[in-house]
């Protein structure tokens, strides 16, 4: 199924060694909300959910590096449209348990983020 035209969400978060455990702690959270929570039809549909988890490279470009002892988590949804995208921060603030939680550890992390952005090629 191709994605191109849906709205993607990314977030990538990298976690020194004494952040992790809270990481993986706040995500399995997160699956369990998103599952409970989004909707899987019409405009605020949640059509991906995919976190992935690795270590941080001290050279980004070679795959061969090696580790830093950081470990980054990459979160990547896609929406059927913007609004879904909207909706999940809205049911995030009114709904999920570990929102604070999540901001005060992402707080601690190297973080990027883009918000909702269209996927402009996507295959299958």
């Amino acid at each position: 199924m191709s994605y191109e035209g849906k709205a993607q969400l990314t977030i990538m978060f990298t976690a020194t060694p004494d952040l992790v455990e809270e990481g993986d702690r706040i995500w399995r959270s997160h699956a369990a909300w998103m599952e409970r929570t989004h909707d899987r039809e019409g405009d605020t549909a949640l059509l991906l959910y995919n976190l992935v988890k690795g270590p941080e490279l001290e050279d980004q470009s070679d795959p061969s590096s090696k580790p830093s002892g950081n470990t980054t988590y990459v979160l990547t949804e896609v929406y059927e449209t913007q609004a879904g995208v909207e909706n999940h921060w809205k049911r995030a603030a009114e709904s999920w348990d570990d929102m604070g939680a999540v901001g005060e550890w992402s707080a601690k992390c190297s973080v990027a983020t883009l918000h909702g952005s269209p996927v402009i090629h996507s295959l299958w």
